[in-house]
């Protein structure tokens, strides 16, 4: 009985010993109807045993993986070989402040001014009316684009003096702070002076067209500032180091206060902004004669002079009609200042129509040129 039973069940099968050096696969019959694979790899020959055994069936079994490109050792090799993303998260926040430029920075800041402006003469037009309105914005970008000439001043300044890039800001800013106060006292002393002299509007067109001639003749900017009547009077009556001394504007030297070259030159950029304010300041009397209008268009065009600085610097060279189109829109402003005085009074929206086209033809016109250089190239 014993032996029929025995015979009745299923023979086990036991795979034979695997000596081949690589992946073997075996597949048994250990009942009827069901398949059973097996997976098995032997790359132990005999005399391997214990640690060492194992450390050299561990290489031997990756040398045989590599040779034979099996599925097994490839999946492992291409998991160990992928380098796994770490995020630290202490160096997350230096690397978003580093990937703001001060590029991007400075078109932000310009941006929120420009938007302020704005929003300002939204206000205006909607308190007081659409022609005054138009006469703020006739007015703020005739400031805007007069200011835009000072940056030519400030660069030359920069260069003459050498002053290193990280000092130029604070001048900026100081510069910028005395010209808004200096201009606001020049804005209200020139309409008490216009509101009691109707002739001053004759001398002011006087120096709007002189100002649009120069800009017509062609006189460039001297580049040397060396035999410069500001910076000569300057260095004339102010002791100034022979260095900088960071950021200072003053030092004791030997028991005596002097000037470093920083503070030089804001002297020099507040006195050839007092020289510009001879042009921009007429200007703006002859599109309009309300003191309020007149003070919040210098302000805001004087805000973003900072940051318009930033990102006009290096390429004002591309600008090469922006001269001519002003000295357009001052020869206009002159031409109206006689005619207002004469009594024929030219509208507000085509003095806003005029300052428009021509400023933005100009930059248009010279963007175009550059860009077509820079392809021929």
């Amino acid at each position: 009985m014993a032996a029929m039973v025995a015979a009745a069940a299923p023979a086990r099968l036991v795979p034979p010993r695997l000596s081949a050096p690589w992946l073997h696969v075996v597949q048994l019959r250990p009942a009827p109807g069901r398949l059973l694979t097996v997976v098995a790899a032997s790359r132990r020959s005999p005399g391997d045993g214990g640690k060492r055994g194992r450390k050299k069936r561990g290489r031997r079994a990756t040398e045989a993986d590599q040779e034979d490109g099996l599925s097994v050792g490839s999946e492992v090799e291409k998991k160990s070989s992928t380098p796994r993303a770490t995020v630290d998260d202490g160096s997350v926040k230096p690397a978003l402040e580093a990937s703001v430029t001060p590029k991007d920075s400075a078109i932000r800041r310009v941006a929120l001014v420009v938007i302020a402006a704005v929003l300002f003469g939204v206000s205006i037009a909607l308190k007081d009316g659409v022609e005054k309105a138009s006469e703020y914005f006739a007015g703020y970008l005739l400031e805007q684009s007069l200011s835009v000439d000072n940056l030519f001043v400030f660069i030359l300044v920069f260069k003459y003096f050498k002053v290193p890039l990280e000092y130029q800001n604070r001048v900026l800013s100081y510069g910028i702070a005395g010209a808004v106060i200096f201009r606001a006292v020049l804005i209200i002393l020139g309409v008490a002076t216009i509101q009691s002299f109707e002739a001053v509007n004759l001398f002011f067109a006087a120096i709007l067209l002189f100002s649009s001639y120069k800009l017509f003749a062609g006189d460039e900017e001297e580049s040397d500032l060396s035999d410069n009547f500001i910076v000569k009077t300057c260095q004339k009556f102010i002791p100034v180091t022979d260095y900088y001394d960071g950021d200072r504007f003053l030092i004791n030297q030997d028991g005596i206060w002097k000037a470093t070259p920083l503070l030089l030159t804001l002297v020099v950029i507040e006195l050839s902004d007092i020289a510009f304010a001879v042009d921009s300041i007429p200007a703006i009397f002859g599109v309009t004669r309300d003191p309020l209008i007149i003070l919040s268009s210098n302000i805001f065009a004087i805000s973003g002079l900072r940051s318009l600085y930033v990102l006009i610097s290096e390429s004002m060279s591309e600008l090469e009609y922006l001269q001519p189109a002003v000295g357009i829109v001052l020869g206009f402003i002159g031409a109206k200042m006689i005619f207002d005085f004469c009594g024929y009074h030219i509208p507000t929206e085509a003095s806003l129509a005029v300052v428009t086209t021509c400023l933005s033809g100009g930059v248009i016109l010279s963007l175009r040129k550059a860009s077509s250089e820079e392809r021929d190239k």
